[in-house]
């Protein structure tokens, strides 16, 4: 059965002038327009192809790839509003339906709005709603500390930044973490700091502890090591020119060079800069 609002691997099984008809399972085929038809494709091969109803309430597949699928969270844009809602730009050849009773406010053209992409129960259809909060949270966070998650920036507030995690959870990065712009709707990487009893989730952009220690130190010589040994960053610099080179908070980068200075690699006579550690101090004035 194919699943509506999603990529599915459907084998052709006819081959006709305006298309290609898939199976759908259950007696139900479904049309590939020409147009969308890969290059040496015949009857008998699997494809994939994204499934959805066209303007008619048939099913209709496509190879284009719409800007996000049934079950995610997107930021897109209104192309244009009528008595039955929003109409959302897709990616594909339809516009995406987000009904008056899924918005938080009316929605107007060229604006963006966050979404949530489902199936609508009653109807059948894929719509987006507004109304996000319903989406998120309906299952217990199993998260761990330092697990690595995918993060969706969903607003600002005054604590910092509310995201979305791993589109299931909501979670907060606060804004003294923050060291660099966010834009709502960027999808990046984070670290689970800790689910809290309320289980409310705090949520950072570098790992926590040791693992980021470590991670920044492998970045701050990697990155000593592209540039001949040298880098004009210091503890004065910009806490935002210090994120754009090595990821990390100022703080990070700071703890980093001082477990290298502690390892001391790079120790006596050996003063010069080939030496990315020492090189590291002497720019510090820590030597």
């Amino acid at each position: 059965m194919v699943e509506i609002g999603k990529y599915n691997k459907l084998k052709i099984v006819k081959d006709l002038s305006f298309g290609m008809y898939l199976d759908g399972g259950d007696g139900i085929e479904i049309l590939l327009p020409a147009r969308y038809i890969p290059k040496n494709v015949k009857p008998g091969d699997e494809i994939e192809v994204f499934i959805y109803h066209d303007n008619e309430g048939r099913l209709i597949a496509t190879t284009d790839r719409p800007l996000a699928i049934a079950g995610e969270f997107r930021y897109m844009e209104v192309a244009s509003v009528n008595d039955t809602g929003a109409f959302l730009k897709w990616g594909i050849m339809k516009d995406l339906l987000v009904p008056f009773s899924e918005q938080k406010v009316r929605m107007k053209t060229g604006n963006f709005y966050l979404v949530y992409i489902h199936v609508d129960h009653i109807t059948g259809r894929i719509i987006a709603s507004a109304k996000i909060d319903k989406y998120l949270d309906n299952t217990f966070p199993h998260y761990t500390p330092n697990q690595e998650v995918e993060l969706l920036v969903a607003e600002e507030t005054n604590l910092g930044y509310k995201v979305i995690i791993n589109n299931l959870h909501s979670g907060l990065i606060y804004r003294t973490e923050i060291f660099r712009h966010l834009e709502k709707g960027e999808k990046l990487k984070g670290y689970i700091k800790g689910v809290r009893e309320d289980e409310k989730i705090d949520v950072s952009l570098t790992p926590i502890g040791y693992d980021k220690v470590m991670n920044v130190k492998e970045r701050l010589l990697e990155t000593l090591r592209i540039h001949g040994g040298f880098l004009k960053v210091h503890d004065k610099s910009d806490p935002e020119e210090i994120y754009a080179l090595f990821h990390c908070s100022k703080k990070a980068f700071k703890q980093a060079v001082g477990a290298l200075y502690k390892e001391k690699n790079c120790t006596g006579t050996n003063r010069n800069k080939t030496c990315p550690i020492k090189t590291v101090f002497l720019y510090l004035n820590k030597l």
